[in-house]
């Protein structure tokens, strides 16, 4: 562990900042490369077994978190700050979950 702290320093030796030059020039994308317009990447996260399998697990995560800061006041204890916070939060995503699967915001921008 002392090894290092009993050799003697070299103040000598200095090492020069290394030269900046200028970014290299990046060239453009193909088509084949190009990244997927919004719209093509929509239409594979809106599918109904993606929206119900992750609305199901915000909700489930939800009621968990809920029911958790629930627990104690089952039991008698009158409410903390810190466990009425946690069950806002807990219904904050259970609602995220619900939204999810209601979709509003594709329904409001269909176009037939």
């Amino acid at each position: 562990m002392g090894a290092f702290m009993s050799q003697p320093l070299d103040r000598g030796k200095v090492v020069a900042p290394p030269e900046v030059t200028a970014p290299a020039k990046l060239a453009p994308l193909s088509a084949s490369e190009a990244p997927a317009s919004p719209a093509q990447g929509r239409r594979f996260n809106s599918c109904w077994s993606c929206r119900v399998l992750s609305a199901s697990g915000l909700i489930g995560a939800g009621l968990y978190v809920y029911s958790a800061a629930r627990r104690p006041m089952k039991l008698g204890y009158t409410p903390s700050p810190g466990s009425v916070t946690q069950m806002v939060v807990g219904v904050s995503i259970a609602a995220w979950g619900l939204i999810i699967l209601a979709d509003p915001k594709r329904k409001a921008n269909r176009t037939d």
